[in-house]
């Protein structure tokens, strides 16, 4: 079959992708930026890259017109609009539109469980994309799932954050409220086990795996397979927007998101109508079995996609990268270069692994203080991590970075600040050779906003010189086994 996979540079999509590739479809991905998806080399070959914004009917006047199914994974939730249910239903609108001229017969869709009878806003926005996309001709399924667990999906890195991170929790009274959690790869295998199948055209379907929890028992489950003691005290007491903002302080969600999953977890998301399973009989994996799952992938280092990789787990605008150019004017910088004789190999390594769990080579405890100002600000923070310890992709999150180019042969990484500044900020890395060596450049620029980024730009000098010295020189000695080479002096530098 001919699919056009929409959110294919989501969480959900990416995993979808290549089961589709396998199962021999010939998928077209929409998406709005070509420049930042990335997928892996087995796949290149065997996709087709439409480029189409959604909520810009004019951009997808020239997408192809022979499909015979489509996916719609979109979804706004955590963007921080204020309007984004009426985002949501354009959306929608503008993809039926583009879909009734196409040959398609099926559109499957991914929604939520929404059974209650005062829905949040999100979940109501759900219901509402289910009623615009039944306008299409094609013949609509939708599936309705409640939390998805899996190696990098929000909700399994929230539960995994709040258990790792805190140990006695007071907690919001909505900590009991029951959900069917189910694995991703429960979800993936519905996603294409109902595609093309007619007698699941103009149907609502709802999937769960087989344990009802409430998310305080999710939590006491996670914290018993990682070995360690929690205990979880509710009160009544903790308001929406205070719970949001006792999420976003102790996990690495953004605020908006943080604030979209509270207003939905106050409502049950338990299967009532399991009807899927008279029509495709599937045995779903356990909760625990989900958990160690996930943990198992990523310690094998096996993460496909993140939610942290998502637009919507930052602040960044849909056309960053139009800043893969660092600006030749108006821009101040601080840059270090060093010549090195090591294998520029394994220099670019280095470069390719910072953030995360390898930190930032030189004072991790002032990157920590500045990720922590930012979070006070309403920024993202240096919680986010990175999705892999060395693999690195356009369009990934680095902490509060985002990769905007990375070039393994020509040696470049160039990171963009995600962070709240006064001001746009770049860091790129670039292993040069040059007649009498090797050399490792460093180049930290700051665009500044009027006064106020001159003044944040001077004023964070004294610690540039601290950090960023000592943070080439680093760069180029580290080893894996944590032995170092020779400090450089000083006649090393240009």
């Amino acid at each position: 079959m001919r699919i056009l996979l929409t959110g294919a540079n989501g969480y959900i999509g990416k995993r979808l992708l290549p089961v589709l590739v396998e199962q021999q479809h010939e998928v077209v991905c929409l998406v709005r930026d070509p420049r930042r998806f990335s997928i892996a080399e087995s796949l290149r070959d065997k996709v087709q890259v439409a480029k189409g914004d959604l909520l810009k009917p004019e951009s997808l006047q020239d997408l192809p017109r022979d499909m015979d199914a489509a996916y719609y994974l979109v979804h706004s939730m955590g963007t921080g609009k204020a309007d984004f249910t009426q985002a949501e239903q354009e959306s929608a609108a503008n993809f039926v539109a583009y879909l009734n001229q196409t040959t398609a017969r099926q559109l499957v869709y991914l929604s939520g469980i929404s059974n209650d009878a005062h829905l949040s806003k999100h979940l109501s926005s759900r219901r509402q994309v289910e009623d615009v996309l039944d306008q299409a001709k094609a013949s609509l399924t939708v599936l309705r799932a409640a939390i998805i667990i899996g190696s990098g999906s929000a909700s399994f890195e929230i539960i995994r954050d709040l258990v790792e991170k805190l140990p006695v929790m007071i907690t919001p009274k909505w900590l009991n409220s029951k959900c069917q959690p189910i694995a991703i790869r429960d979800v993936v295998f519905y996603l294409t086990a109902v595609l093309g199948r007619a007698d699941c055209y103009e149907r609502r379907f709802e999937i769960g795996g087989p344990d009802v929890l409430t998310y305080k028992q999710m939590l006491l489950q996670l914290a018993e397979q990682r070995h360690l003691k929690r205990r979880i005290y509710t009160l009544p007491i903790l308001t929406p927007k205070l719970s949001s903002y006792w999420l976003y302080f102790v996990t690495s969600t953004s605020y908006s998101l943080a604030r979209s999953l509270v207003e939905s977890l106050r409502n049950d998301a338990v299967v009532k109508d399991p009807s899927i399973q008279q029509l495709i009989p599937h045995k779903c994996l356990n909760y625990e079995s989900a958990i160690n799952l996930a943990f198992t992938k990523i310690e094998q280092n096996l993460v496909v996609s993140s939610w942290k990789d998502a637009l919507v787990s930052g602040t960044l605008p849909l056309n960053f990268m139009d800043f893969v150019q660092i600006p030749e004017n108006g821009v101040l910088a601080d840059k270090q270069k060093v010549r090195f004789d090591r294998d520029p190999n394994e220099v670019m390594d280095n470069v390719l692994s910072i953030g995360g769990e390898r930190g930032w080579y030189k004072t991790d405890f002032l990157w920590e203080i500045r990720g922590l100002l930012d979070k006070l600000v309403g920024g993202v923070g240096l919680q986010r991590g990175r999705r892999h310890p060395v693999d690195v992709q356009a369009g990934d999150t680095i902490d509060f970075w985002r990769v905007l180019a990375v070039d393994k042969k020509g040696r470049r990484l160039l990171l963009y600040a995600e962070m709240k500044l006064p001001g746009e900020a770049w860091l790129q890395f670039r292993v040069c050779e040059e007649p009498d060596g090797n050399y490792l450049e460093q180049l930290a620029a700051f665009r500044p906003d009027g006064l106020a980024g001159r003044l944040y730009w001077y004023t964070m000098l004294p610690f540039h010189y601290i950090i960023f010295k000592g943070m080439i020189l680093n760069i180029i000695n580290y080893r894996n086994d944590k032995q170092r080479l020779p400090q450089f002096e000083d006649k090393h530098s240009k």
